[in-house]
């Protein structure tokens, strides 16, 4: 039987808008809608399914019965089937049975689906939610929180292996999470949560960068209410909220979106194009209209529907070259020649303008690893649009340089100190993130070198340049603590590892990293700009020793840095100075004994002298901690 079409979902002018690649809330739309058709209760449903001959919803409404509720299709040839059935409700599971032209049948999930079921079951869950938010203060004043020139100090998060309720051998509930990660990430005192990808995906080793529901937050840990819930926790307490979000590939699962209607509906069809070799996905068809409707409306459904913060984007940087792992033979170059994704590039740049027009206060980050210009530039300006893009080369060279023993360093310093040739050419965020800790490259601490005590003191000086290094920062889960382990997606943090005093205290010191990189106006207000760094010296390769100048706004904002990467203290080290700094006092030393060190530290108050150095006509004899870092203000505000 057909179902009816007196209700649909769509005016003309909506089929005219996703037709030519501009609807951008077609959540509101396609999917299965709850609602009311003449008195009657049930649910209208709408699939894009353009090769169908015919389309059927099966489900626990009817059995799963096939050719029981069949669908309209749109006599506007826009592709879109639709109907309504009586009696189907929230809860029912569903999936779409597509019959191609070519007599192809597929049985797939709704792509708009706002809930799946728990894999490793496949189907779709109507699902409306009524939820009601409680972050008013936090939406009316986020903006402030989300600023370019505002602290962005990021814990980053697996949640389905933050930690476990071991007895029960499961992971936290989103709920569960709304207490512990919340009051965790509050009294560590990060600006903002990024979650590896949540929505629904089949397989857990790929840590849900494989999406078979983009539209709905994985069955794993609860209802998307109780998602919902844990974001607005987190941004009562004042939290901001950066989703992972994959729109450079998807899994071929037959429940998914491959061959959606028997061809090639949202992937390339070209395989040099729509096939990822790494990864073993399909890759979307950027030039297809409504694949970029799709794309574009998943964005803004998670800004839009779950008040979040921000969005990083994964793999940007294998969307934006033709040739991404390919080797010749394997591509074909664009109209002009080039290596370049036209299409892709162009889809970026409406991704990143339509975010911005609906959401000025969020932020879209981008995980880009090659030199493509301007990929957090405006694209008024010619750029791709987005706020922030990961400083990959920052984080291989640094713990490149690190790895290494301290006696080797100095033939090696510019490897620590050419990230600032480049550092202001993009917004940057500096990541330490998952991507470091796996696949047999060791936990960050397993990277250190020396007996324990340099293992740690190494750990603690490279977050301590990190934090005062132009640019945002990013930590994944256990570093904080040392994690003395590679993360497992299937097992628990070390928890344990608190117990111990050196573990317990590099917690301590980036609890206190934290509270620097709010309190001080210096290391966030010019974060991205010239103005705000300065060299003192970059090239006492000797003494493996860098010094370097952090301003905000005002003058008396002023810090000054010192880096030891040896394990012999500096005593009496001279370092030039800026003629308007009169004073320095130190508020922080990565050698206190509080977090593991071993107390190496200066006076008080450290004398200013007018003998010439460093180019400077001002100086002063400061004590730089073995395998150390300190930091001065110009203040008299002692904090250590």
């Amino acid at each position: 039987m057909s179902t009816t079409v007196a209700h649909s979902f769509f005016s003309e002018f909506d089929v005219n808008l996703f037709k030519s690649g501009t609807h951008y809330r077609l959540y509101e739309k396609f999917g299965a809608h709850t609602t009311m058709v003449d008195g009657v209760a049930g649910t209208y449903f709408a699939v894009w399914a353009p090769a169908a001959k015919s389309v059927s919803v099966v489900g626990d409404f009817n059995y799963w019965t096939e050719g029981e509720h069949l669908l309209n299709v749109r006599w506007d040839k826009s592709g879109i089937w639709e109907g309504f059935i009586p009696g189907a409700t929230k809860g029912d599971v569903y999936k779409y049975k597509i019959q191609s032209h070519l007599d192809v049948k597929t049985e797939k999930v709704d792509p708009y689906a706002r809930r799946c079921e728990h894999p490793p079951k496949t189907g779709s869950v109507i699902w409306d939610d009524d939820y009601y938010w409680q972050d008013k203060t936090w939406m009316r004043t986020r903006k402030k929180h989300n600023a370019l020139d505002a602290p962005f100090a990021v814990y980053e998060v697996h949640l389905g292996s933050w930690k476990k309720k071991v007895a029960e051998n499961r992971s936290l509930s989103y709920l569960e999470h709304a207490d512990e990660l919340v009051s965790y990430c509050k009294e560590m005192q990060f600006t903002h949560v990024e979650i590896m990808p949540i929505m629904e995906h089949p397989y857990d080793p790929s840590w849900g960068y494989q999406i078979t529901g983009y539209f709905a937050p994985t069955a794993r840990f609860g209802y998307p209410e109780e998602f919902k819930s844990l974001i607005d926790k987190l941004h009562q307490n004042n939290i901001g909220v950066i989703l992972d979000w994959v729109p450079s590939h998807f899994p071929e699962d037959a429940h998914g979106l491959g061959g959606f209607d028997g061809t090639c509906l949202y992937e390339h069809p070209d395989e040099q194009k729509g096939y990822h070799p790494d990864w073993k996905s399909l890759i979307f068809n950027y030039g297809r209209n409504e694949v970029r409707s799709f794309l574009i409306s998943n964005a803004i459904f998670w800004l839009d529907q779950y008040h979040i913060d921000g969005l990083r984007v994964d793999a940007v940087a294998s969307m934006l070259y033709l040739d991404y792992s390919r080797e010749k033979g394997e591509w074909q170059p664009n109209i002009y020649g080039g290596r370049e994704y036209l299409e892709a590039i162009s889809f970026l740049k409406e991704l990143n303008k339509e975010v911005y027009a609906s959401f000025p206060d969020v932020q879209t980050i981008a995980e880009e690893s090659t030199s493509f210009p301007m990929v957090s530039k405006p694209t008024y300006l010619g750029g791709l649009g987005f706020g922030m893009k990961w400083m990959m080369g920052w984080m291989h060279d640094t713990l490149h340089y690190i790895e290494k023993k301290p006696i080797h360093r100095w033939h090696h310093q510019n490897e620590l100190t050419f990230s600032m040739t480049y550092a202001f050419s993009e917004n940057f965020m500096l990541p330490l993130s998952h991507d470091e800790v796996v696949h047999g490259k060791r936990s960050l601490l397993g990277r250190m070198p020396g007996d324990e005590w340099q293992q740690f003191a190494n750990f603690r000086l490279l977050y301590s340049f990190m934090y005062t290094h132009p640019g945002t920062n990013l930590i994944f889960m256990g570093g904080e603590f040392a994690q003395r382990e590679e993360w497992k997606f299937g097992h628990s943090l070390d928890w344990h590892l608190l117990q111990y005093e050196y573990h317990s205290g590099v917690q301590k010191l980036v609890r206190e990293l934290n509270i620097l990189y709010r309190t001080y106006p210096a290391l966030y207000q010019k974060q991205f700009s010239s103005d705000g760094f300065e060299w003192i010296s970059h090239e006492d390769t000797t003494n493996s020793v860098i010094t370097y100048v952090r301003y905000g706004h005002l003058i008396e904002d002023t810090l000054v840095i010192a880096c030891n990467f040896t394990p012999v203290p500096r005593k009496n080290y001279t370092i030039g100075l800026p003629e308007k700094v009169q004073a320095l006092y130190q508020i922080f030393n990565s050698d206190d004994k509080k977090y593991g060190g071993s107390g190496y530290t200066n006076s008080e108050k450290i004398k200013i002298t007018n003998t010439h150095w460093n180019n400077r006509s001002k100086s002063a004899e400061i004590c730089i901690p073995p395998l150390g870092a300190v930091i001065f203000s110009i203040k008299n505000e002692c904090r250590t």
